[in-house]
């Protein structure tokens, strides 16, 4: 059975650091949720491939991934999440595939309605969040 991989960027931008958020629209059992931008790996692509493409189709910017926040997540059957840091390279954020993107900050994170299975990333990325010298690291 084909494992589908689903990456996801934890795009850092400022000082204080911020990370972009994204609120769900669809589908209708997970619209209002919010999560990391991203989406699936097509066949033939890399994950840094997939990374870079999906957040110009969902929020018409550019990024540079810059590592890995945490390891793989199983967010269903034969599903795995793969979350990576990125820097904003080009544009401004906008919710083209969402209700809604916004920056937020350490404190933020917890005040926001996370899709159940980012827990676990909603965790690292909590206890990883980048300080302003060093905003990503492998």
């Amino acid at each position: 059975m084909t494992t589908t991989v689903i990456v996801a960027a934890a795009i850092v931008a400022g000082d204080p650091a911020r990370v972009l958020a994204a609120q769900r629209s669809y589908p209708a059992e997970l619209a209002g949720f919010w999560e990391l931008p991203g989406g699936k790996v097509h066949d033939g692509e890399t994950d840094l491939d997939a990374l870079v493409r999906e957040c110009r189709e969902e929020l018409g910017v550019d990024v540079r991934p810059t590592g890995r926040l945490a390891g793989d997540v199983e967010i269903g059957p034969q599903m795995l999440l793969r979350v990576w840091w990125a820097e904003l390279v080009r544009g401004e954020p906008s919710a083209l595939e969402h209700q809604a993107v916004r920056w937020i900050d350490r404190d933020d994170i917890h005040a926001l309605r996370w899709l159940p299975s980012d827990a676990p990333v909603v965790a690292a990325l909590h206890a990883d969040w980048p300080r302003p010298a060093d905003n990503v690291r492998e």
